[in-house]
């Protein structure tokens, strides 16, 4: 059975049984049967499923994690949590989140107005709001509302101007006013792509110079006892433990020092986001060196030792982990439309009456192919292809000749493949990693993976089935973009290897996973494909399952009147032009102009024929 590293990044979501990937959950349905019930509904192309009972196990596990290292360690304060909506907005994630997390002091954080209307909307009674970012008057205005609704919310400070914009309002306003936080600029990074969010010199908080004069305009306006919290934030997706022990130690005796001052209100430290998610399919390649558990273990015990040590009141918590709770619950499922080297095959080959030297060699090679001699054959028609391409271009042989070359070279490394599927040979590993098989996926990476194409952020990905048959090729996979970008490529350090499959007969998917934290917000319209189709596979209480929440990608025409393209004119001049040609007769416009109504109505991404259904 091949896993493909399910037991690093699984996290006992989903698992393998009968060749199948399985949703660890209920009747534990396999996602090809839920794909294929998708499909028979009439909905191709790629899919992005949801599974609503992946948010609630993260948010329980997330908040049972600190209940617990509070417990041991006798902490005092208490633990609360918000959901960053930078790192997915999407309604279908945000409302499922809100629902399951009624009972938790688990909140919403906004960095913008828009954010800020959502998080006013949809959190939860009682539950944080908290506001991060650059803000102006009229975003710090929502804050003063959101205050007057009777919501729990904490504005953050990022400059000294902003808290001049706050002092004025109140004056404007008068009570109540929201809870005021002062985000730290620490010198402790994180570690990875994202550390420079932390630092001396990151984006966003007060030096210990500013911090000071915060505390003496906050003194001098009346307003210190709304001063509530501090924050920090020292990057997403930290992968090494060690800097963020170092941040809560210093955040910590900030904590206590700005108490000492006359900041008795202040009860609150804000850790920010960052707690990794596992992405790895591969041994020894791990994008984090620690547990949830010894995470929360350790914030917890260094903010207690901090305040036993200092004589301070221990804080309360809050954690704004949006990778973590988000990542898992969703799945984007891409169909295979085509492999590249199908192209090679025995009837590919052209061969003459007379061929050349080394080209009746390489037949020979072929034909004569066991498992006792296949290393040594192979090796033999690497050398004569090489020759041969040589030939070629000083022109002693012809483009037909160069042809058979390249066919007899693919039907060669297949046919090694095939025999010795069953060994690890080091040599067929080796030649894998030149020859690799070109899947084409009916996806962009550009709209659903934009970490990949951007950030060279890898996500587990592999088929939904086969998976007790071993896969013999490396695997390459192109999207259907017009860029040559639009490619994961193949990765010897970390190899994808996917089956033979004739995908004329039979279909095949891949599923990429931990695709649900930022991937939907940052994804591009290149080639204007838009958002794939989606749903939610919401469980019921006799442990089946209902696709629900569904969401149909966009049609051509809904995509360009996003861009501002006036479609009524863009479909008058359409019908216009077909009317007035000369090609067609009445019949032949009348069905020119309903295939074109049709496809208007449709996706961009791509419908083939396979089997006698569409893809």
């Amino acid at each position: 059975m091949v896993d493909y590293g399910i037991k690093f990044w699984g996290n006992d979501d989903f698992f393998i049984e009968d060749g199948l990937i399985k949703v660890n959950h209920k009747t534990n349905p396999a996602l090809i049967d839920i794909v294929k019930e998708a499909r028979e509904k009439g909905f191709r192309g790629p899919l992005l499923m949801r599974f609503p009972h992946l948010i609630k196990k993260q948010v329980d596990k997330l908040f049972n994690s600190f209940s617990k290292a509070m417990k041991e360690y006798s902490y005092k304060g208490n633990f609360h949590a918000v959901f960053p909506l930078k790192v997915n907005q999407m309604p279908h994630f945000v409302l499922p989140l809100m629902e399951c997390s009624k009972e938790r002091s688990y909140g919403l954080e906004a960095g913008s107005k828009s954010e800020l209307i959502i998080a006013m909307a949809y959190t939860n009674k009682n539950a944080p709001i908290t506001v991060n970012g650059f803000k102006d008057k009229e975003m710090i205005t929502l804050g003063f509302i959101a205050a007057n609704m009777g919501q729990d919310i904490t504005l953050t400070i990022e400059g000294l101007n902003e808290l001049e914009t706050i002092i004025q309002v109140a004056k404007e306003m008068g009570k109540p006013c929201p809870n005021i936080g002062l985000r730290i600029r620490l010198h402790s990074i994180g570690s990875g792509i994202w550390a420079k969010s932390g630092g001396i010199n990151s984006k966003f908080g007060l030096t210990s110079t500013e911090l000071l004069e915060a505390i003496s305009m906050l003194e001098k306006s009346k307003l210190l006892d709304k001063f509530t919290m501090i924050h920090f934030h020292i990057g997403s997706q930290i992968s090494d433990i060690s800097p963020l022990k170092k941040a809560i130690r210093e955040v910590g005796n900030i904590y206590a020092e700005l108490r000492k001052m006359g900041a008795k209100n202040l009860r609150s430290v804000n850790i920010g986001g960052g707690l990794a998610v596992e992405y790895t399919q591969h041994e020894g390649c791990n994008h984090c060196n620690y547990t949830l558990s010894e995470f929360s273990s350790d914030v917890v015990f260094s903010l207690k030792e901090i305040a036993k040590n200092k004589k301070e009141k221990e804080p309360d918590i809050f954690i704004e982990s949006g990778r973590f709770i988000s990542a898992n619950h969703a799945v984007l499922i891409a169909p295979v439309l085509e492999l590249f080297s199908h192209e090679y095959d025995e009837k590919a080959l052209k061969l003459k009456d007379k061929n050349p030297p080394l080209i009746a060699e390489m037949v020979d090679l072929y034909q004569s192919l066991s498992e006792k001699n296949a290393i040594e054959y192979l090796h033999d028609s690497l050398d004569h292809m090489e020759s041969l391409l040589t030939l070629f271009d000083l022109g002693y042989i012809d483009l037909q000749d160069r042809s058979n070359t390249e066919v007899l070279v693919h039907l060669i490394i297949k046919k090694v493949i095939s025999l010795l599927k069953h060994k690890n040979h080091h040599d067929i590993l080796k030649i894998q990693e030149r020859v690799q098989e070109r899947y084409l996926l009916n996806c962009s990476f550009f709209q659903s993976l934009p970490d990949y194409w951007g950030l060279e952020q890898s996500f587990p990905v592999m088929p939904l089935d086969r998976l007790n048959k071993k896969p013999t090729r490396s695997a390459s996979l192109w999207d259907i973009t017009c860029d040559s970008d639009g490619e994961i490529a193949f990765n010897s350090a970390s190899p994808l290897y996917l089956h033979e499959v004739d995908v004329t007969k039979e279909e095949y998917f891949l599923g990429f996973f931990l695709v649900g934290a930022y991937q939907e917000v940052l994804g591009m319209r290149h080639n204007l494909f838009t958002h794939p189709t989606e749903f939610s596979v919401v469980f019921n209480e006799d442990g089946g399952y209902s696709i629900k929440q569904l969401l149909e990608a966009q049609t051509i025409l809904d995509v360009l009147d996003d861009f501002d393209y006036d479609t009524k004119e863009i479909e008058r001049i359409l019908k216009q032009k077909i009317e007035e040609s000369a090609l067609l007769d009445e019949d032949g416009k009348k069905e020119i102009l309903g295939r074109l109504y049709i496809m208007l109505s449709e996706n961009s991404y791509l419908r083939t024929i396979i089997s006698d259904q569409t893809q």
